[in-house]
Parts: structure tokens; sequence; C-alpha cells
């Protein structure tokens, strides 16, 4: 019988030469091992030729963790690869919402949550931008209601060390 609870979700910081093709060494490293990536996030960064990548995946097991990263840091053009612990980093994602709501609605929820209205379009359509955890943009979300979204387009996280 299979196991209903979530696996830990784990995040990856990888910085790399910012060649072509080495997101698809990684991405083809990982699926490999059978890993499903749940997000991937790249940017340069301010180093030239240096870009970072953040990987976020599912696994319980530390010891899967550690081989994963062994075996990136065995890419050419990886320069490091860890494990961001979840409680001594920042973990954030952007989403852009369309949605349609009452000017009341968009009011209630401005107190309590802080985002950014792009554009507003006829029959109460808004599109926003909201930046923050994964949970918090859920519980947004949820509090908006299913029938209220129209289309989401979500970042993935990036990560970073405190």
């Amino acid at each position: 019988m299979t196991s209903t609870h979530p696996m830990k979700r784990r995040a990856i910081l990888i910085f790399v030469l910012n060649r072509p093709g080495v997101l698809n060494k990684i991405s083809m490293l990982i699926r490999r091992k059978m890993y499903n990536v749940e997000t991937v996030t790249a940017c340069r960064t301010h180093r030239p030729g240096i870009s970072r990548m953040t990987l976020t995946l599912y696994e319980d097991s530390d010891d899967k963790m550690i081989q994963v990263i062994k075996q990136i840091e065995k890419i050419a053009e990886v320069l490091s690869a860890k494990e961001l612990d979840v409680d001594n980093s920042f973990w954030r994602e952007v989403a852009v919402i369309k949605l349609e709501a009452s000017d009341s609605l968009m009011e209630r929820l401005g107190s309590k949550y802080n985002f950014e209205i792009l554009d507003r379009q006829e029959n109460e359509v808004f599109i926003i931008q909201m930046a923050g955890t994964y949970g918090l943009i859920d519980e947004f979300m949820q509090q908006l209601g299913e029938g209220k979204i129209i289309e989401t387009a979500r970042s993935g996280f990036t990560a970073m060390e405190k």
C-alpha cells in the first residue's frame, strides 16, 4: 500500500557556468534518478558567466538527497550544489493571477495580502501580481475561491540562505 502523506519538499541551490545545455544535463540526471522536479528557476548572478538554479522536488530520504547532489556536482559546468535548509533560508514565489472580483472583495483581500494590481478590465476582471511563500499564495487563492480564478501563472521557487 502506498503512502498518501505528502513527501518532504526539498530545495537544491546550484551555481553553474552559464553555458548552453547545462539545464538539460541537470534535468536529465534528475529524471534518470526517478525524481519528479516540482519547480526550476534559473537566473544570472551578479558574477559574469555564472547562473544560479533552484530546483524543488519531493523526497523523504536524506541519503537519496545527498546522492543526487553528489551526482549534480559531477557535471562539469556545476560550480556548487547543496540542499537549502528550510529553516535557514527564504523560499519565495511570484504568482500572476487573473481573477474576477468585486471592488469590495479586492479591498478586503488587499488589507490582508500584499499584491499589486497590474490591470483592471471590464466586468470586474483584475490581473494581479503577488510575491511570497507558497503557502501564502495558496491561502490567497483559497480565500478568493476557485470560481473567481480565471488563470494563474506561478514562477516556481527561488531561495536564498539567511
